[in-house]
């Protein structure tokens, strides 16, 4: 809903503070007062199109802010995905400079243009001159038949609901068998690739941890060679002569021994050369070199490099290539078996089409059902809005499936008996289309996702019953939601909630337009202004007070 509008050097506005509330709103003046220059802002702050002319002469910046509250989950929604802050209002600021340049801020971020336009088009229908009313667009006539169907028919949103679900299961089975007929297309070229990279690994079989295990094994044998070699050394450095020198210290302490002393005085000297001998001894046992199998480091590293250049090959760490194994497996499992799931997938997507085919179809027939309802009511309302030559009707064409069934859905008038049809945009225009869509909205009351819609040039043409019934159903639509309307008619006026004045006054040689709100006399004195002109008479001012209804 449009809370408030405040207006700086818009062409005849200096400034202008408007505040706004629920229900009917009624904007009235004297042509040339103004009232078109009001929209030109409002139209300005959602995102129109801008205007250098619209800036006030001598001017360096116009600016328009609308303020609204209330806002849907779509457009919350969309507002989250576009980063925009927001606590249950919206804040749409518009600035334009002599230089046409404009910019655009909602709740004091930048924005572009194009997401004012979105976020002003979700928040405000504005029906008469400009062109950004939602029904005009073909794309959302199916949606409002929709929502007009639910409103009538209890079990209409369950035929939505089924329609929707059966579209999705059958466009998942169209997905599986595009997907295995794809596979099925290239198995020929690849069954060759995938049969030789199967049998390849399958043969090499590696076990996880293998790649580690070999590893390790390498490097101990590689370490034992290594340390054998340094034994070697040190038993040459104790054979340099190729008599081992236990063997020597053992003669040396046998000839010793031949001393013939009792007791013999180098007799700890011998018992210590025994001990060195025997230490030597068994030091020359231990530092022989192990025996070493040269044909086992060969059949380890032919295995390892083995694993590893698989593991290169598929570019996945060792131990993973079991899994890739499988998943080859699997491959060539789908391949070979392309022909039974292709035939099973087909059947499965015949099952799920007409599941779905039988749920669209309750939806058309259900559709149909309110298309006929829709236009009865349409034309209930058309001869008191002086539409009576005109006719209405919901064009139903065959769609391509979709999760909101098979049926393209347009509204459709003609103006006059003998001519054709033709959509709702190309079939109306100024005045006449205004009260059309006047019509479509009551009768689609709640149906649109815009809380404020906003009615110019609805009374063009037309006076007495006519211009009462105008009123009347504006009234109709203010109940459920915010209506501004600025009209000429003295009928319409009285059905107010709330009615602005629109005045021109000139002083110093410059020109500028009021907007003030009025009650009680004020109020009775306008609509008989608008009834007499600018000579108000005590019959017009009678008439004026039975026609406030609010």
């Amino acid at each position: 809903m449009l809370v408030r509008l405040s207006i700086s050097n818009i062409v005849l506005i200096e400034r202008l503070d408007l505040e706004f509330g629920p229900g009917l709103t009624v904007l009235t003046g004297e042509t040339g007062a103004g009232k078109s220059i009001l929209m030109d802002a409002l139209a300005l702050a959602l995102g129109a199109r801008s205007d250098a002319g619209l800036v006030r002469t001598g001017c360096d910046r116009a600016t328009v802010v609308a303020e609204f509250d209330d806002t849907d989950d779509v457009l919350k929604s969309f507002l989250d995905e576009n980063e925009i802050e927001y606590d249950n209002s919206l804040i749409l600021r518009r600035t334009l400079s002599p230089d046409g340049k404009s910019r655009a801020w909602i709740n004091d971020i930048p924005v572009s243009i194009k997401t004012l336009k979105h976020v002003g088009d979700a928040l405000v229908e504005i029906h008469g001159q400009f062109a950004n009313h939602t029904l005009l667009d073909p794309s959302t006539h199916r949606a409002s038949l929709d929502t007009y169907g639910i409103m009538h028919n209890a079990e209409y949103e369950q035929f939505l609901r089924a329609t929707n679900t059966a579209y999705n299961t059958y466009n998942d089975a169209k997905k599986h068998l595009d997907e295995l007929q794809k596979i099925s297309e290239k198995s020929e070229s690849e069954r060759d690739f995938l049969t030789h990279n199967f049998n390849e690994l399958s043969a090499l079989n590696v076990r996880i941890g293998e790649e580690s295990e070999l590893a390790e094994k390498r490097a101990a044998i590689m370490n034992a060679e290594k340390n054998s070699a340094i034994l070697s050394d040190a038993i040459s450095a104790l054979n340099p002569n190729g008599t081992s020198l236990d063997s020597q210290i053992y003669s040396v302490a046998h000839i010793l021994q031949r001393i013939k002393t009792e007791p013999n005085p180098y007799s700890e000297q011998i018992d210590a050369l025994y001990d060195i001998a025997q230490q030597l001894s068994d030091i020359s046992e231990q530092i022989t070199p192990p025996d070493t199998d040269t044909d086992d480091i060969d059949s380890i590293e032919e295995r390892l490099f083995a694993i590893r250049a698989a593991a290169r090959k598929h570019r996945v760490p060792a131990d993973e290539l079991p899994r890739i194994l499988n998943e080859l497996s699997e491959q060539l499992n789908t391949i070979e078996n392309s022909d039974a799931e292709i035939k099973r997938a087909e059947q499965e997507l015949s099952i799920k089409e007409s599941e779905y085919r039988d749920a669209a179809q309750k939806l058309t027939h259900a559709r149909c059902a309110a298309a006929e309802s829709l236009r009865e009511r349409i034309l209930a309302e058309l001869p008191d809005l002086k539409l009576g030559a005109s006719d209405f009707m919901v064009s139903r064409t065959e769609s391509a499936p979709s999760g909101h069934g098979c049926d393209d859905i347009i509204f459709m008038i003609k103006t006059n008996p003998g001519m054709p049809f033709a959509p709702i945009n190309r079939a109306a225009s100024g005045g006449e289309l205004a009260r059309f869509m006047l019509a479509l909205r009551v009768v689609l009351a709640n149906g649109g996702n815009a809380h404020t819609f906003v009615f110019d040039e609805i009374d063009t043409g037309i006076s007495g019953a006519t211009a009462s019934a105008v009123g009347n159903r504006l009234n109709r639509l203010a109940q459920s939601s915010q209506t501004l309307v600025i009209t000429h008619s003295a009928q319409v006026a009285g059905y107010a909630d709330k009615h602005f004045k629109i005045s021109k006054h000139t002083a110093n040689d410059t020109t500028a337009t009021d907007v003030t709100e009025i009650r009680g006399d004020e109020r009775i004195n306008e609509i008989a202004r608008i009834i007499s002109g600018a000579k108000i008479t005590p019959e017009s001012l009678a008439t004026a007070r039975t026609l406030i209804k609010n």
